[in-house]
C-alpha cells in the first residue's frame, strides 16, 4: 500500500529535525506499507544512508505535485547523476566533494558525471522566519538553472547540487542545534535550491551543503552526530538519487509500474504541521491522514484545518495504522471504547 511520509523541512521537528534522524521511522513505515514515498531530508544522514528498494526518494516539490496528480513516479534501475558545484566553493573543499563522488563510484558502483560548475557564485543566504522556521534565498538562481541545464543536456538524468553555505561556527543557534534544542538553519535554503531545479528541469534533484568542518563538541546530540563524521554531506545524496524514481508529467502515457496518487493509501505527517500541499491534496481525495505527535515550531493541526485524521502518538503507532489499512482492518476497531451502531442509527432517525 503506497504511503507518503512528510516531515516539513526546517521547522524543528523533534523527530526528523536533523539530518537523517527520521530514517528509523521511514524504514519502519516502509516495512508496514511495502512502499514508502518520502523526501530527501528524511533519508539524508550526511555521511550515513540506508538503501531500501521499498522507499522512493522524491524531492519535496515533486512529492507535492504527485499528491496533486500533476505527475507520476516511474521506477528506474539507476540514474546517471550530474554533479553541480557552486562556483563559490573553495578549491580544496570542492576537491573533498569530488573525492566523495569518486568513492561512491569505486565503492558503491554509482554512475556519476558529468560535472558542472556554475558560471558565478550562487550567493546562498540564510534566514529565520518570525516563527523560528528556517528559510533562505539564492542570490543567483539563473546561474543554478544554467548549470543544471548543461548537465541535463549532457545526459544527466538526476542532479546532485553542492552549494557553498555561510559558515557561522560561533553562532548561538548552531550551538543549540548541535546540542539538540535548535532548528536546522540550512534546511530552508536547501529546499529552495532543490525545488527550483526539479520544477524547472523535471528531473530528480537533491542538495548537499558545502561547509567548513566544525570544532569538536563533546556535548553533541546523537541526532547531530551523523552530520559531523566527514568533510561533506554528499554521499547520502548520491545514494538516494541513484534509484530515485523518474518524474513523469500528467498527460504522458503510463507505463507498467508507474505510481500515481490514485494508488496511495495513506499519508503520514506531524500532527501540528498539516498545512502543507501534499497533506491537503491527499485529504481532498479522501486519502487517510495519519497525524503523528511530533512537536515542532508550527501549530497547524487538524482542528485548525477542519480535517479528520487518524491520530498516532508515535511513528510506531503510525506504522501500526498503516499496516491495519494495508490489511483492510478499520482503525476504529483497534480503539476502545467502540461505539455501538445502534447509537448511530438513532442519530440518523433524529436527523430524518
Amino acid at each position: 500500500m503506497p504511503t507518503l511520509l512528510v516531515l516539513p523541512t526546517g521547522i524543528g521537528c523533534e523527530l526528523g529535525g536533523y539530518a537523517g534522524d527520521a530514517l528509523p521511522a521511514a524504514r519502519l513505515l516502509a516495512a508496514a506499507s511495502g512502499c514508502l514515498i518520502t523526501h530527501p531530508n528524511v533519508m539524508n544522514g550526511a555521511s550515513l544512508y540506508w538503501s531500501d528498494p521499498r522507499i522512493h526518494y522524491v524531492e519535496g516539490s515533486s512529492l507535492d505535485r504527485l499528491a496533486a496528480a500533476e505527475l507520476a513516479l516511474r521506477p528506474v534501475r539507476r540514474h546517471r547523476i550530474g554533479l553541480l558545484f557552486d562556483a563559490g566553493i573553495e578549491e580544496e573543499l570542492r576537491q573533498r566533494h569530488l573525492q566523495v563522488a569518486d568513492g561512491c563510484r569505486a565503492t558503491l558502483g554509482l554512475e556519476i558525471g558529468p560535472v558542472a560548475i556554475t558560471d558565478q557564485p550562487l550567493d546562498v543566504r540564510l534566514s529565520l522566519g518570525a516563527s523560528g522556521v528556517s528559510w533562505g534565498e539564492l542570490g543567483q538562481p539563473a546561474a543554478l538553472l544554467r548549470a543544471g541545464q548543461r548537465l541535463r543536456d549532457a545526459g544527466a538524468t538526476a542532479i546532485a547540487v553542492v552549494a557553498r553555505f555561510p559558515d557561522d561556527p560561533d553562532s548561538a543557534a548552531l550551538a543549540a542545534y548541535r546540542q539538540g534544542s535548535g532548528v536546522d538553519a540550512l534546511a530552508g535554503a536547501e529546499a529552495v535550491i532543490s525545488h527550483l531545479l526539479s520544477l524547472e528541469l523535471g528531473v530528480p534533484c537533491a542538495h548537499a551543503p558545502a561547509l567548513s568542518p566544525l570544532p569538536l563538541d563533546p556535548l553533541l546530540d546523537p541526532r547531530a552526530a551523523g552530520e559531523e563524521l566527514g568533510h561533506t554531506f554528499l554521499a547520502c545524496v548520491l545514494v538516494g538519487l541513484n534509484r530515485a524514481p523518474a518524474l513523469i508529467p500528467s498527460g504522458v502515457p503510463a507505463a507498467p509500474g508507474d505510481l500515481s496518487i490514485e494508488a496511495v493509501g495513506a499519508i503520514v505527517a506531524p500532527a501540528s504541521a498539516l498545512g502543507g500541499s501534499a497533506v491537503l491534496s491527499c485529504a481532498e481525495r479522501g486519502i487517510p491522514v495519519i497525524a503523528v505527535q511530533n512537536p515542532c515550531l508550527l501549530q497547524v493541526d487538524a482542528a485548525a484545518l477542519g480535517l479528520e485524521v487518524l491520530p498516532a502518538s508515535s511513528y510506531s503507532e503510525a506504522a501500526g495504522l498503516v499496516l491495519a489499512l494495508r490489511e483492510g482492518i478499520s482503525p476504529s476497531a483497534l480503539r476502545r471504547p467502540l461505539p455501538s451502531l445502534a447509537q448511530g442509527v438513532g442519530e440518523l432517525v433524529q436527523q430524518a
